[in-house]
């Protein structure tokens, strides 16, 4: 088994967190007493919603910002938005879909070995930080993707990202660096 041979890993997306506009002001209280599934949140000004298919929690401000989390695709995060901003729509709101934006993945992607992490942090140092008394995993950082990866000594990596795409590349980019430093039984 070498660094090059091709593995497929499984990366299961937990959560895509969107945000969108509403380009109207949203009365909170009339959400919070006419809509169903809501939460009033009158000391922070927010409202939280959620839907139950697709499972999506969202929060909405009264300046009409929504921000929508719990998604597992980026697909299923604009049609939870969009619902959620038609079930608006019906609560009497002018709302206009607009500005709609994944701005963050998160997903778990676990290696067929276990990791050495010691020796993965003293090869990748400017990356790379490992505090065991603080963190039980190594948290590498991808500037130009803007990813940063939580690698363990089972061998999970939970990587966050800003769009799937940029989380998937992270993996790619983190294998041969991970396979390097594995544990051998």
């Amino acid at each position: 088994m070498d660094a090059d041979s091709d593995v497929a890993l499984d990366i299961l997306i937990t959560n895509v967190v969107c945000v969108f506009r509403t380009r109207c002001h949203l009365n909170l209280r009339k959400i919070a007493l006419e809509g169903a599934n809501v939460i009033y949140k009158r000391d922070v000004g927010k409202v939280l919603m959620k839907l139950r298919k697709p499972r999506i929690t969202a929060t909405i401000w009264s300046s009409g910002k929504v921000i929508c989390t719990g998604a597992t695709s980026e697909e299923e995060a604009k049609f939870g938005a969009r619902r959620l901003a038609r079930s608006l729509q019906k609560l009497g709101f002018q709302v206009i879909f607009t500005d709609f934006k994944v701005v963050n993945v998160l997903a778990v992607c676990n290696m067929p070995f276990e990791i050495r992490l010691p020796e993965f942090t003293k090869n990748n140092r400017p990356h790379a930080s490992y505090e065991p008394e603080l963190h039980p995993a190594v948290c590498y950082r991808i500037k130009t993707l803007r990813a940063t990866l939580q690698i363990f000594s089972t061998g999970s990596i939970t990587v966050t990202g800003p769009n799937v795409k940029a989380v998937a590349s992270a993996v790619e980019q983190i294998y041969p660096f991970v396979f390097e430093s594995r544990k051998i039984l």
